[in-house]
């Protein structure tokens, strides 16, 4: 069997992928989802994580949230840490800018049909919600649209069935992680026997 391991800095973001992981990956690749608490947790046993894995036929997706750093740093640092490892050849990172709830204003009917909202799919190609990836604090405004709550937990577990997997999501960032899991089948396939 071919896995794919995501390594994720928290557990809204394992709820989302295991709502449209099922829909994306063929039937002869599975998946383990391992959240962390949090970037620095993560980032902290990230390589002990990678090189501890000795299951064949795997391959690493590693994603975070962007929050208030540079991305490319981002992106960087979590490459640095993979290379100690050996395997960063079956690796692939993924950052969501600015929060992983940019995925989910990126596809305002889905907020809509998760949170039981009316009207909000109008408000997409709106200046605001045109670029959801340039929102400095998505949470917060997935809250002001929710009456002044989002639960994080929840919040993820009631919106992601309904993303939609065809790239028309806003958030260029999720559709950024869409290719890298597309990049990690790939991987799977190519390589006969991995590690």
């Amino acid at each position: 069997m071919k896995t794919i391991v995501f390594l994720l800095e928290e557990l809204s973001a394992k709820i989302m992928l295991n709502a449209i992981l099922p829909k994306l990956l063929p039937e002869d690749v599975d998946y383990k989802c391992i959240s962390f608490d949090g970037k620095q947790d993560l980032e902290k046993q990230l390589a002990l994580k990678i090189r501890a894995w000795l299951a064949p036929n795997t391959c690493f997706l590693i994603m975070r949230d962007q929050d208030s750093e540079d991305c490319l740093h981002v992106k960087e640092r979590l490459a640095g840490i993979v290379a100690q490892t050996g395997k960063a050849r079956f690796c692939v990172i993924r950052i969501a800018c600015h929060e992983l709830e940019s995925f989910f204003l990126g596809d305002l009917a889905a907020v809509e049909q998760g949170l039981s909202l009316d009207r909000l799919v109008k408000k997409q190609n709106s200046k605001k919600f045109r670029n959801p990836d340039a929102l400095a604090n998505p949470s917060e405004e997935i809250k002001k649209l929710n009456h002044g709550a989002y639960p994080k937990i929840k919040g993820s577990e009631m919106i992601s069935p309904h993303l939609k997997l065809d790239g028309s999501n806003r958030s260029t960032s999720f559709n950024q992680l869409l290719k890298g899991i597309c990049k990690a089948i790939n991987t799977l396939e190519d390589n006969k026997s991995l590690m």
